[in-house]
Parts: structure tokens; C-alpha cells; sequence
């Protein structure tokens, strides 16, 4: 009898990332990316049976699993951590809320925003803004979706809360977000940003928007800007990159071209072997090593252009 496949019924699957095929990551991403939910991703994936293992358990096995994910305790003693919250005008609802962590040194401490992906503030970004405060940054982690509620507790609903919002709002409210920590009694002025996915493609929103006033930018495997607005960009930008992303790296010749043709500092690294969310340690896409290191290269970028 086959049993009923309900969207909140998940088993821990125990298979190794390599193991699972290429088209169950294919659908993972359409999943990501789309409107479809988890009932019709697990059901999609269901379907499919590939040299013997069932195509549920590959999809089971890409599900995130936030708690085995934290590097840095919230309660450890090298940073304070605290949720903010300050004006957005122009934003969703005109008031925002973010994660705000300080190194426990004596400031003020160069900023850094930690721009989320397409579901709201998840656990995986809340540890990624307590590592940069570890390393002597000031980080602001805004919720794009505390206007109507925060997040919601689960990617799922969360990425269904984020695609109906007004997206031009939603970038108002990272612009926000950048300004507030930016001029925030801890930090010193100097602003760098780092984004994942859609936090990606925030990033080199701002990179075009904030002109001058933003020192460096990381966007990681997000949407490039249009190449008509390039010229607007002053900060230098280290863009992360997975090797197995068709769906960003298609945009690179382009964004590559206008970035050379109006003379601007970048630098594009990019991660054989790797899969769009490599960086995301929550879920087996994560690459453990490629993680490490871009990390590391940003670490170091923004220490070099903020200091």
C-alpha cells in the first residue's frame, strides 16, 4: 500500500549527497525557486525510483536541518546578539526588524549586512551573522518578513511569504537595513554586504543603489543587475559562484562584460564541483571545503576594504 505523502511528514533519510541524482537537485531548486510546495516536490520526487533508490528519500535528504547547522552559539561569549527594530519608510509596512550582533570588544566595528535568501531570516543566516561578529564585524541580519510577521519558523511558509510581497519594497527595506547599521553608534561607516541566492541579488542591488556609500559587496550565486546600471556601482565585489548553477552563471558573460566595460573592481570565484546553496550548511548541497574557503576569502575581502 503506498502511503499518503503529507508535506509534514518528513524522515530523516541517510544518504550521501553525491548519491542523489541530478534530477531530484534539478526539481530541489525548482522547488526553491518557484511557487511549487513541499507536498508537490516530495510527490514529484516520489514518482521517480533511480538504480534502486526511491527518489522520496533523495528529496528527504535536501530538506534542511537547521539544528545540526549552528557553528556559533548564540550565547557565546565573544559576541552579543540582540533582534532590533527601526524605521523603513518606503518599505513594506514603513518598520523593520533584524538580527543585530556585536563583537563583545569595544566598538565602533566595521558593518556588515547579511542579506538571507528567498524565505525570510532561517537559523542558517542567523549563524552566518554571528560568525562575522566573531571576526570583529558589526552584522545586521534584517527579516524581510517581519512586516507581516517575521519568519514564519519553516522555509516553506516563508518562501511563500516572500514571493507575495511588493519585491520593490522588499529591496527598500535591505536599503533601509544598510543605512541602519551603517549608522549605527557601534559601527565605524564603512559598510560591506553579503547575500545568498535572492540575498545575492540584493546585494548587487545595493552595490548599484548605494554607489559610494556601500565599501564592498559579496554576492553569493545571486541574480546579476541589469548591465545598464553597472556604472552606478562603486564597491569593489567578490562574486561567489557555484560550478553546477546554469540558472546564475547564465548571467555572468553579461554581467562580466558591463563590469570590465565601465572599469569596475571585481573578482568572480568560482567553486568546481560545487551547487547553487553550496554554502548553506543546513542541507547536503553544502560543500563543506568550497564553504570554508569562500568564507574566508570574504573574511578577508571585507577586512581589506573596511578596515
Amino acid at each position: 500500500m503506498n502511503k499518503k505523502i503529507d508535506s509534514n511528514d518528513i524522515a530523516v533519510a541517510t544518504i550521501d549527497p553525491k548519491d542523489v541524482d541530478r534530477r531530484i537537485y534539478d526539481l530541489y531548486d525548482e522547488y526553491c525557486h518557484s511557487g511549487m510546495t513541499r507536498r508537490d516536490f516530495l510527490q514529484k520526487a516520489g514518482a521517480m525510483t533511480i538504480a534502486g533508490v526511491s527518489g522520496l528519500a533523495m528529496a528527504q535528504s535536501l530538506l534542511p536541518r537547521y539544528a545540526q547547522a549552528q557553528t556559533i552559539s548564540f550565547t557565546d561569549e565573544r559576541i552579543k546578539a540582540t533582534y532590533v527594530d527601526y524605521p523603513s519608510p518606503g518599505g513594506t509596512s514603513g518598520e523593520m526588524r533584524g538580527y543585530l550582533v556585536q563583537p563583545a570588544t569595544e566598538g565602533p566595528h566595521p558593518a556588515v549586512i547579511v542579506i538571507h535568501e528567498n524565505r525570510g531570516l532561517n537559523p542558517y543566516i542567523e549563524d552566518v551573522a554571528r560568525r562575522f561578529a566573531t571576526q570583529g564585524f558589526l552584522a545586521l541580519a534584517p527579516d524581510g518578513l517581519s512586516p507581516v510577521g517575521g519568519y514564519p519558523g519553516n522555509d516553506d511558509d516563508g518562501k511563500v511569504l516572500q514571493r507575495s510581497l511588493d519585491q520593490t519594497k522588499l529591496k527598500q527595506d535591505m536599503l533601509n537595513s544598510a543605512r541602519f547599521v551603517q549608522s549605527h553608534e557601534l559601527s565605524t561607516g564603512k559598510l560591506g554586504s553579503v547575500g545568498f541566492c535572492w540575498g545575492g541579488g540584493a546585494t548587487n542591488f545595493l552595490a548599484v543603489t548605494m554607489g559610494n556609500d556601500l565599501h564592498a559587496g559579496v554576492p553569493y550565486y545571486g541574480s546579476a543587475p541589469d548591465a545598464a546600471e553597472i556604472g552606478s556601482i562603486q564597491a569593489p565585489l567578490m562574486v561567489q559562484a557555484a560550478s553546477d548553477d546554469e540558472r546564475i552563471n547564465a548571467q555572468w558573460p553579461d554581467f562580466e562584460a558591463a563590469l570590465q566595460s565601465n572599469s569596475k573592481t571585481f573578482t568572480r570565484n568560482l567553486y568546481e564541483g560545487t551547487k547553487h546553496g553550496f554554502h548553506n550548511n543546513s542541507t547536503p548541497r553544502f560543500d563543506k571545503e568550497a564553504a570554508e574557503l569562500s568564507e574566508t576569502r570574504t573574511m578577508e575581502f571585507f577586512k581589506q576594504h573596511l578596515s
